[in-house]
This record gives C-alpha cells, structure tokens and sequence, in this order.
C-alpha cells in the first residue's frame, strides 16, 4: 500500500492510500488476474491518532476474473492486515474492539470506546467477541464431562472442560451418547475422565477411551451423598414424630448471700487456657522474656521483631503468659442484688402476677433507692410458676435435616 497524501491541518486526519500489487486473487476460483474493471474509494474506519479521527481514502480497484466458469465476473483486490470483505472497520480497529469487549463487555466497553475516540455500540462490542475464533484445544490429557442447560427442564446440552486449565474445550448440543463418542474419539490421548454419574456418559466413555480412566467429582459424590440422605430421612420421617419431649431444665434460683457472710475460702482453680491462642501466647511470653535476658531494651524487642512497643511492653509486663489471655466477663455488682431474695419470695407468693410498679413500692420501703429499669430487666427473666409449657415445634423437614 502506498500512502498519496496525509492531511492533518484542520480537527480531522485525512490520508489517502492505494494499492500497489499489480493484480489480485479471485476469492472464488482463486485465479490471479491483473485485468483490471475499474476502481472506487473506501473510507474504512481507522482508529484515531493524537486524539484526532482520521478518515482514510483507499482507492481501490476492481478485477476481471479470467476464468470462464467462475461464478464471480468481478472482485474487488483486499489490503491485507487492513480490509476485509464487506467490511467497514480497520482490522486493528476490530481488534482494539474485541479487546474492549473481552474486558468491559457491552455497556461499559462501549462507554470507553467513546472515550477513545472509537465508534462502537455496545451490540458492535458483543459481535467482535463472538467474530473471534475459538481457542485451541490441543491435547488434553485430563477431561471433565457434565450436562449443562440451555433451557432448564427442557433443552440439555454437555459441556467439556480441560480438568487441569478448568477451561472450557467445547460444548455439544445434547447429552447422550451419541454426540460425546465422536469427540472422544478424535481424542485418544485422554487418560482421565471426570464424568456425570448418568449412563450416557459412561456408555460414550467406555466405547471411545477405553485407554481413560473414569473418575467422578466431589461434587458428584457429594450430590448423590445428599439425595441418600435425604431419601432416607423420607423413609423414616414418622420416626420424628414419636420423639419424647425434653423436659425443660429447672432455672437456678438466686441465691444472695447474707451481708455479714465471708466469702468462701476455696475458690475453684480456672483451667488452664488452651488453643492456638494460648500456645502462640505462651511461645511469643517466652521469646519476649528471653530476648529481654540478654540484655536488650523493649525498643530493640519490637525492632528485632518487627512489633509494635506497646505489644513488647505488655508482654514485659505480664510476669506470666496466662495474664495475656481475656478470661470471661465477670458479673457486675447491682443496687438490687440484695433485694432479689425478697424478690424471688414475692414472685413465687403471687404466681408472677404481681405488677413491677407494687414491686418497686415495695422494695423502696425496704431501702431501694434505684429505679424501674433494673426491676424490669429482672422481671423480664422470669416466668409465672403456671404458665403451660410452649407446644413442642415440629420435626424439622427432610430437607433440612439432610442439610
């Protein structure tokens, strides 16, 4: 091709080309013809340079096919790597296209392209993708074969995927034998093939690779583990109905101890922390310890280590490695601790249908001096001696007891 005037003085890029072969090849026959019928220009869409659209003029010519039996009287010559037939792009801009599409799909590719100064719609995007050619299969060693739906409950097709890549190789319109032994066959090299529990698959794989060996996936396994299961909660499900009641635990009673009392002197020793949380305490103790044995400053701890200070410096602290774990929450103390005695006599007297306001009077006379908020969250915790037992809930169903 040869470039016979490039004009970029006004917003517009305009460059006129032409052809130089001096002939060209039929696209029917394929015979060479240098008989030329006359010529016209193309204004293929290019991408833009410096930001600017350019607008290319091509001139091209149009042949006379010289053979006689050639359904084709005409044809017009192609640039190579530049035009294609009927079409109206540039093939680096129907690449840079694909790309976008590839990347962005349709709706936000065709808003970049706008920015690039490309025309595209977003359906222009999703067809560059679907002109692209399918990926090489080559020869995989290591199949998965399963069915996938083209219209759940009615229309099935299989599906092929390379087991080591999880790349798809190909997808066959249904899910029977017949479709998947053609395909098998082509490929002899395959030794291991991760199939579908269905018969088909194993027909085809047992007529085409004899030489595979024929594996299933968990999650197959997992799949028919499931329906097992639940098949057999089906079966036995009256066996739920007839499950004893559980007998509600008796609610410990509150116990305050009088105020003149000790505390008793034999505490129960805590158990001593275990876990990965205790042994990376323990071992992080002691490295901390040992460093600080040899002379090192918390400074040059947390340097050596890579912590921070205050981490070194609580573990200095701490004269042993159980001082670093949480223990749980203790109970906070009330101003209504030593009322609850009395409180739990006049519930019982009552069978829970004393109001918290008579309550509150009550305790106030014998020294309360908090407010209704307490009693209420105490009242709250309680239940009426004669209240029924709430109805037993129902069996769950089989499908969450096979959950």
């Amino acid at each position: 091709m040869e470039v016979v005037r490039a004009e970029a003085s006004g917003p517009v890029v305009r460059v006129e080309a032409r052809l130089t072969a001096p002939g060209a090849v039929c696209p029917s026959c394929g015979v060479w013809s240098e008989r030329v019928h006359g010529s016209y220009l193309r204004y293929p869409s290019d991408l833009p340079s410096c930001g600017r659209p350019v607008v290319l003029a091509l001139r091209v010519r149009r042949f006379v096919c010289r053979q006689a039996s050639c359904p084709r009287r005409t044809f017009a010559e192609q640039a190579q790597g530049l035009t294609r037939r009927n079409g109206q792009v540039t093939e680096r801009q129907r690449a840079s296209a694909a790309g976008l599409g590839l990347a962005l799909t349709g709706r936000a590719g065709s808003r970049m392209a706008a920015l690039l100064g490309i025309r595209a719609s977003r359906s222009t995007l999703l067809r560059r993708v679907m002109d692209l050619p399918d990926p090489a299969v080559g020869a995989p060693v290591a199949v998965g074969i399963d069915d996938f739906a083209l219209r759940r409950g009615h229309v099935y097709g299989t599906v092929i995927t390379n087991a080591a890549t999880h790349r798809v190789l190909d997808l066959l319109p249904d899910r029977d034998a017949a479709a998947l032994v053609p395909w098998l066959a082509g490929h002899p090299q395959i030794e291991v093939l991760c199939r579908d529990r269905a018969s088909a698959y194993a027909d085809a794989a047992s007529t085409a690779a004899p030489q595979a060996r024929q594996v299933a996936d968990r999650y197959h396994l997992w799949a028919n583990l499931v329906s097992a299961v639940e098949k057999t909660v089906v079966d036995h499900r009256r066996c739920l109905h007839s499950l004893p009641a559980i007998a509600p635990e008796p609610e410990p009673r509150w116990e305050t101890p009088p105020p003149g009392d000790p505390a008793p002197e034999t505490a129960a020793v805590p158990a001593e922390p275990a876990g990965k949380m205790a042994e990376r305490r323990r071992l992080h103790h002691a490295l901390v310890h040992d460093l600080l044995d040899q002379g090192l400053s918390e400074r040059a701890v947390a340097r050596h280590l890579g912590w921070s200070r205050n981490t070194v410096h609580r573990y200095a602290r701490a004269k042993r490695w159980q001082n670093m774990m949480k223990g749980p929450p203790r109970p906070r103390a009330s101003i209504l601790d030593p009322y609850k005695p009395y409180l739990e006599q006049r519930w019982e007297e009552t069978a829970g249908r004393i109001t918290g306001p008579a309550l509150l009077t009550e305790i106030r006379e014998r020294g309360y001096r908090g407010g209704h908020t307490l009693l209420a969250v105490w009242k709250k915790g309680r239940k009426r001696p004669d209240c029924p037992l709430p109805p037993p809930a129902p069996p769950p169903s089989a499908r969450r007891s096979a959950g």
